[in-house]
């Protein structure tokens, strides 16, 4: 016997009954992701049902006259039923048709409780999600950036669909009272505005970090997708077996998100307090040494390597417990960057990419390598990969626009400048990024406003002002630029800064003497930030200086760009 659909495809075979007899037998159904396993078990619960329910004792004549009868009447409801039922999955789940999902969102969850103490909880559940389905080869999941942006406002699910280009909205909601915690979730088909899976779970803290993994599985089982190999271990992988240690890893990225000084040193607090109570959990491992670097980042604090080798030390410790994390190798390339150790840190780059190459930080930071080198086509391309990965990233399009510059588009740049402070026009690096660029066209007065933005944003914070000293000396503003001199000088004594930000503005102010020999002093007290005379677009004036080039021969790179 056998069914097609009204193009021919082939949706059920195979006999009816057993030769001699009235037993429906296994029929298959053909096509998408319906396979034998779910028919054999769908046949079986259909011959359950059709068949009475008698004693053992024996049935009367009567009643086995009827069951004889009743057999071909029920095979053939079940056989209408595999056929109903097999058309349907096959014009829903068929690979080759237009309804298979490919592409999700997750949103943030929704802290009903609206408790501070639970928000970490909410932001961490979705985090965690977003990261297990990235796993996924063949599944598309919109990045953090892409839906972060929604937290907080009331945006129906087809929307976002809509405006992120994807298959399939997930929901969450999240109640936190005392130990107790309610999470709801529900996932929306958005081309065909329906729900595919909607469940709510009663739970204690302590069964938190079981539930993330539970609904992830699920989540993965109602889209149909099929998991093997390293897509069935990365969604239902345990990381940790201790929820205390998870907690605190939850708050650890929570604040690492935010990346601001205050914040960032209370996600070093957390992950520390995670591997302590768990020294097996790799990607707490691996999201400590990301907080020491932005830590160092951030406050320039770059005196000695105190920071930077313990960041080693734990981003080496992750790749121990875990050698399939992509994260701690990514890292290690940027600690080999800022340590001038080039070829290691390429290695460590494409490493990671082989791992995951969905991990959108690894572009970010491999294509600033590149572009140290004077590789700028490269360094174009892996910026551009990365920002196809996390559309919506800051740090990234701030990359974006050095890289447009270095290949000579200053138009281009700018026109990244203004549809990044579309998405936020309070981050204050996209100022600075704008600043630099309406210099490199001479437009001093537009640079001067984007740079005193930034310097107004960041609270005068050091890794701000020594643009702010360039930017006011570009101007003109000569006394103003060596009182902010004076400034980082202090800073400097106070092993609060770095040389090479000083040198900026003595550039600004055309005294190439004085930066050389901030330049310098950066190179013996092995300063990693030297590396951003190769970066910044303050210092492309000077690139044909012989003493540049000889900077950059010491350190390692090519003395030619």
């Amino acid at each position: 016997m056998s069914f097609c659909l009204d193009d021919g495809s082939e949706l059920l075979f195979g006999p009816a009954t057993a030769s001699g007899g009235n037993e429906p037998v296994t029929a298959i159904l053909s096509g998408g992701q319906l396979d034998e396993a779910k028919t054999r078990a769908f046949i079986h619960t259909a011959q359950a049902e059709a068949e009475p329910q008698e004693s053992k004792e024996g049935l009367s004549e009567k009643h086995s006259f009827s069951a004889r009868r009743a057999k071909p009447l029920f095979a053939a409801v079940a056989a209408v039923i595999l056929l109903v039922g097999g058309f349907f999955g096959y014009r829903y789940f068929s690979a080759s048709g237009s309804k298979q999902i490919s592409s999700i969102a997750v949103m943030p969850f929704q802290n009903s409780g609206d408790l501070a103490d639970s928000e970490y909880i909410s932001d961490g559940l979705a985090e965690s999600m977003i990261y297990r389905l990235t796993q996924i080869p063949d599944l598309k999941v919109s990045p953090r950036s892409s839906v972060f942006r929604y937290k907080g406002k009331d945006v129906d699910a087809e929307k976002i669909g809509a405006e992120l280009g994807v298959d399939a909205v997930m929901s969450g909601r999240l109640v936190k009272r005392g130990d107790n915690i309610t999470i709801s979730v529900d996932l929306v088909d958005v081309r065909e505005k329906k729900t595919l899976w909607g469940e709510q779970f009663e739970r204690k803290m302590s069964d938190l970090l079981a539930t993330q993994r539970e609904i992830a599985a699920t989540i993965a089982q109602k889209l149909q997708l099929r998991l093997v190999g390293d897509g069935a271990t990365g969604i239902t992988k345990n990381y940790t077996n201790s929820n205390e240690a998870y907690q605190d890893y939850l708050q650890g990225r929570f604040y690492w998100n935010k990346r601001s000084p205050d914040t960032i040193s209370k996600a070093v607090e957390h992950l520390e307090r995670a591997v302590q109570k768990d020294p097996n959990f790799a990607l707490a491992y691996a999201g400590l040494a990301d907080a020491q670097m932005i830590v160092q980042y951030l406050s320039r604090k770059w005196s000695d390597d105190y920071l930077l080798a313990k960041a080693r030390e734990n981003a080496m410790r992750a790749v121990e417990l875990d050698p399939t994390l992509a994260e701690p190798h990514a890292t290690l390339g940027l600690i080999g960057t800022y340590q001038w150790k080039w070829d290691e840190a390429e290695n460590e780059y494409k490493r990671a990419l082989e791992l995951n190459p969905k991990y959108p930080t690894t572009y970010h930071w491999y294509s600033r390598l590149l572009r140290a080198e004077g590789r700028y086509p490269e360094a174009l391309a892996q910026i551009r990969k990365g920002q196809e990965a996390d559309p919506l990233s800051l740090p990234i399009a701030e990359n974006v626009v050095q890289n447009l510059v270095e290949n000579g588009d200053l138009d281009g740049a700018l026109a990244q400048c203004r549809r990044n402070l579309e998405i936020d026009p309070n981050y204050w690096s996209i100022h600075l990024r704008m600043a630099a660029v309406y210099f490199e066209k001479g437009q001093k007065e537009e640079g001067l406003a984007a740079a005193s933005k930034a310097n107004d944003l960041v609270g005068r914070a050091a890794i701000a002002l020594g643009f702010w000293g360039y930017a006011l000396a570009t101007a003109g503003k000569r006394d103003e630029a060596l009182a902010v001199v004076k400034e980082l000088e202090q800073k400097y004594a106070a092993k609060e800064m770095d040389g090479v930000r000083i040198a900026s503005v003595y550039l600004g102010l055309g005294d190439k003497d004085k930066a050389f020999e901030w330049l310098e002093k950066d190179f013996q007290a092995r300063r990693p930030t030297l590396m951003e005379m190769c970066l910044e677009l303050e210092f492309r004036s000077v690139r044909q200086d012989p003493r540049y080039r000889d900077l950059r021969k010491r350190m390692g790179l090519s003395d030619s760009l």
